[in-house]
């Protein structure tokens, strides 16, 4: 059980910002949405909250996610460019203990037309005639040496709030190599909708994959918070690894209120 008291704020950053805190092993209740008259409050110490999803808004933090893009793909070969603030991105970050550790980019259609379109135009521009609503998942990376189930869980269920809570969009698109394909059709579900092509943003082959909305919040809704439990540590998906529904409409709320 977890035993939680007031303290003041350190800074703006410690609360305001923070989209949600955790633990690698058991997610902190943070009382996101307080009922009325109360302060939010914090675990007894900073420490205990392992690892915080922001929203990289500031310059330095979207620097500090694009070196650890950078350094991520270097690693193996591929060439990338730095993430840069623009309308209709979102950049989410993972940091512990104020390092980053875990970055994902979701790009919202908005008429202007998203990176798949590049290569994967037809394909896209049929969602669109079908009157899917679509968005895009760029710029993704996780610290081999810090990251763990959690960490992708956390960054994949915050970018679905987003992109289905806040902007009400049906469908999710990604661009991967054939090999990374694999972790995202097993661990989420994903389906190919594009044959493999060079993306010349990277400079390497990568195939396009889709993954309806609906079936994630099924997926969530089955499984979210059941890591530790007896059905959900035989579940091979990356499902149970995600929030709870009920922290999920915490953290919702959170958001639409522009806390």
């Amino acid at each position: 059980m977890v035993s939680f008291h007031k303290r003041p704020r350190s800074s703006p950053d410690e609360w305001d910002k923070t989209i949600i805190a955790f633990a690698p092993y058991t997610l902190k209740n943070l009382m996101l949405t307080p009922t009325q008259g109360q302060e939010p409050v914090q675990p007894e110490s900073i420490e205990e909250q392992n690892f915080k999803i922001r929203l990289a808004h500031s310059h330095d933090r979207v620097n500090s996610a694009s070196l650890l893009i950078q350094h991520m793909y270097m690693k193996r070969g591929y060439d990338v460019a730095g993430i840069q603030k623009v309308a209709d991105k979102i950049t989410l970050m993972v940091s512990q203990n104020e390092a980053v550790v875990g970055t994902l980019t979701l790009g919202i259609d908005s008429g202007q037309g998203l990176e798949a379109d590049k290569n994967y135009h037809q394909e896209v521009e049929q969602l669109r005639s079908d009157g899917r609503k679509i968005f895009e998942l760029t710029k993704f990376a996780v610290d081999e040496m810090r990251g763990s189930k959690r960490v992708l869980a956390g960054l994949f269920h915050v970018a679905y709030i987003y992109g289905t809570h806040l902007h009400k969009r049906s469908d999710a698109v990604i661009e991967v190599t054939p090999k990374h394909a694999v972790f995202y059709k097993r661990l989420l579900g994903f389906k190919q909708f594009g044959e493999a092509r060079m993306n010349s943003r990277v400079n390497t082959v990568g195939v396009a994959l889709r993954l309806d909305m609906k079936y994630m919040g099924e997926q969530i809704a089955i499984w979210g918070g059941e890591s530790e439990t007896p059905a959900g540590q035989k579940e091979r998906s990356l499902y149970p690894y995600f929030f709870s529904k009920e922290d999920e409409a915490g953290i919702t709320r959170r958001l639409l209120g522009g806390s």
